[in-house]
């Protein structure tokens, strides 16, 4: 199998565009039917959910392909860093959490904080170990 490096360029930025523009769909959408179930929680639970969904997703995928060396380095691209990467949103988080401490509620902040790297450990490692037995 040939590395990612050994394929035109034009080929592994078509993979990332790819997986990016339908990541960052499927966040909107998680996000948008987070917010209409949780309403009116001032807790940002749309981007916990796509960054533990994202976080086990990755997990699996690099379990799951190191283990079995199925993955071609272009799926990889498409799905790790192209659609994962746009599923995910770290810079979204972070800009949740200043507001809420902004806004006096560093209660949510805090939890935000916490629930956020928890979960997107907990999820990764879940998928780490749930890849490498497939």
């Amino acid at each position: 199998m040939e590395t990612l490096n050994e394929l035109p360029l034009w080929s592994r930025l078509l993979a990332v565009a790819t997986g990016g523009a339908a990541g960052a769909v499927c966040r909107y959408l998680v996000s948008d039917w987070m917010a209409r179930i949780t309403h009116p929680s001032a807790f940002p639970a749309g981007t916990l959910t796509v960054n533990i969904l994202g976080s086990f997703l990755i997990g699996l995928l690099m379990g799951w392909g190191d283990g079995q060396r199925w993955v071609s380095p272009l799926a990889r691209a498409l799905i790790g860093t192209g659609f994962l990467g746009a599923l995910t949103t770290f810079s979204t988080f972070s800009y949740e959490t200043l507001d809420a401490f902004r806004a006096g509620d560093s209660r949510i902040a805090l939890l935000s904080i916490a629930a956020n790297l928890a979960g997107a450990l907990a999820g990764c490692w879940l998928g780490l170990e749930a890849g490498s037995r497939l």
